[in-house]
């Protein structure tokens, strides 16, 4: 069990941060919550009452106080990230204890293990402005989403952000192939597929290949061609906390672990060339995508059919215009021997996916 007493504790501001400090005498009590940091990744500093040395109590990211000091520490100065932890379940005087000591929370395990795991674990790893999360999908095969999302991958590690591509289509190929990376050392996404709770970021950070100043996640070359959504929650919920721009590259069909990639993002753009047959396509694919993820756009690929254009096929899809994607000759191949899509950071391409990135970024408050 937990619950709220005051406020929110502070987020915490991005970069690596020390681990939270205890306050018990409470053997048991300690055992438990040194297991929980250590779930963690977090290392603490423990303590019988408050911290003699100057700062130890203002300044630790999360202080955890066992119900069993509260006494000792209801003269200590009021901050946040206060968190009293008990153990008995019928104690309704835990609450008054909470509030004469300024708790934030107040957690009664074993049911709040997992609630405090993740408290832990933000504070020791450092959370500030979730990723911008950004979706393609083809309206129809061999529209150019793969290659519309390294493109804007590329962009974003171009202009200095953390950058992650997931390839969330395992019968595309591989996107670690389309960027020239299909030898690069690193896990793909089999190694994920029993993830469950919480990844630690910069775990999942270091352990992707590196490509063109950017990590992707893509597919090895077995037969796994399916990861639990647990897993996809999971990996992607990781990815956001490290904040910078996530791309994924999506398949056209949705199942479990496409619908759960869906509901992580903020924005999807549907790829569409402008004729007829791949408007009726996309149509479909609009409708099922749209039951998930609320911002859905267009992205127009040219050449025009006769009596079509931009503005028409938005409007016969339903949904708002992203742009036109420019017509280049690698949009709808992979770039054999030649740098990925968007690398030169010139072009009509690279001028697209850098304006959207611009739009999108304003508009979740990013700069």
């Amino acid at each position: 069990m937990a619950g709220t007493v005051t406020h929110e504790p502070p987020p915490a501001a991005g970069g690596r941060q020390g681990g939270p400090l205890i306050v018990t005498e409470d053997v048991e009590l300690l055992d438990d919550l040194l297991r929980l940091c250590a779930a963690a990744g977090a290392t603490p500093e423990v303590h019988h009452g408050v911290p003699e040395r100057r700062g130890g109590w203002e300044t630790a990211p999360l202080v955890l106080v066992g119900d069993d000091a509260a006494r000792r520490v209801r003269g200590a100065a009021r901050r946040r990230g206060v968190v009293l932890v008990g153990r008995d379940q019928d104690d309704s005087g835990v609450w008054r204890r909470a509030v004469e000591i300024g708790a934030d929370h107040v957690l009664v395990l074993p049911d709040g293990e997992q609630w405090l795991v993740d408290r832990i674990a933000d504070v020791a790893e450092g959370v500030g402005r979730p990723a911008l999360t950004v979706g393609v999908i083809g309206g129809r095969g061999g529209a150019g989403a793969s290659t519309l999302a390294c493109a804007l991958a590329v962009t974003s590690a171009r202009e200095g952000l953390r950058t992650l591509l997931v390839d969330a289509d395992p019968l595309g190929g591989g996107l670690d192939v389309l960027l020239g990376g299909e030898s690069a050392e690193g896990l793909r996404w089999p190694a994920f597929a029993a993830s469950r709770g919480r990844v630690g970021g910069g775990a999942l950070e270091e352990s992707l290949p590196e490509l063109h100043s950017l990590r992707v996640l893509s597919w090895d070359r077995g037969d796994c061609v399916a990861i639990p959504p647990q897993a996809v929650r999971a990996v992607l919920a990781a990815a956001r906390r490290r904040g910078g721009t996530v791309v994924v590259d999506l398949p056209r069909r949705i199942d479990d672990g496409v619908a759960e990639a869906l509901a992580q993002l903020d924005v999807g753009l549907l790829v569409v060339p402008a004729e007829l047959r791949a408007v009726a396509a996309a149509g479909r694919v609009a409708s099922a995508v749209g039951m998930i993820l609320r911002d859905l756009r267009v992205a127009v690929r040219g050449p025009y059919a006769p009596g079509l254009d931009d503005r028409e096929v938005s409007r016969l899809l339903g949904l708002p215009l992203a742009g036109e994607v420019p017509v280049e000759s690698g949009l709808s191949r992979p770039h054999e021997g030649k740098a990925p899509p968007g690398a030169a950071g010139r072009g009509p391409l690279a001028r697209f996916c850098r304006e959207f990135l611009e739009r999108a970024l304003v508009e979740a408050g990013g700069v």
